[in-house]
């Protein structure tokens, strides 16, 4: 099957600025980036997204859309909305654990991978092709996991702001056909 990965446009959160599971604003309008990335997808793809605005909207723009929640960025918890240089001692503890450590009141990278890879299994068994519109960890663990990277190595998977990534997915593995389109 054709597995499309998108990650959402760019946002108007300021650089810096430590944002997950917040549904923040883009800062353009999606028509620009829906209209080049839609003629990268084939006729009749199936298009789900995450819930949060930034991914939605591109979606929509796309085509008739399903929401998936479980394909929503990482909730950063307390951490939300925070700039970076205030967490400075915690965030050594994040990077000591960076697949493990949990955010206060939020989830750690291992269990956001795992809601979303279970969600992207569950899809796949129901279309081709498929395009998952979301964000930058959950298609890190999505696109890891089926390329068979240990999980260490997602972090170094950097998808782009509105650009496509193109799996194969074949029941003797995964090829990667196109990255960051």
């Amino acid at each position: 099957m054709q597995l499309f990965l998108i990650r959402h446009p760019r946002t108007e959160v300021p650089g810096g600025i430590c944002y997950g599971r917040s549904d923040v604003g883009l800062a353009q309008p999606v028509a620009t980036d829906a209209s080049r990335l839609a003629t990268l997808l084939p006729t009749g793809c199936e298009i789900v997204s995450s819930p949060l605005q930034r991914a939605r909207l591109l979606a929509e723009a796309l085509g008739p859309t399903r929401i998936e929640p479980r394909l929503a960025e990482m909730d950063f918890g307390e951490w939300e909305l925070r700039p970076f240089d205030t967490l400075r001692d915690e965030l050594d503890a994040w990077a000591a654990d960076p697949l493990g450590f949990r955010p206060p009141g939020g989830e750690s990278a291992a269990e956001m991978a795992d809601r979303a890879q279970a969600a992207a299994a569950e899809l796949m068994r129901r279309a081709t092709p498929l395009a998952i519109v979301g964000h930058g960890g959950p298609l890190r663990a999505i696109a890891g996991d089926l390329l068979g990277l240990p999980a260490a190595r997602w972090l170094a998977l950097d998808f782009d702001f509105a650009a496509l990534t193109e799996l194969r997915v074949e029941p003797w593995g995964t090829t990667l056909r196109g990255f960051n389109r």
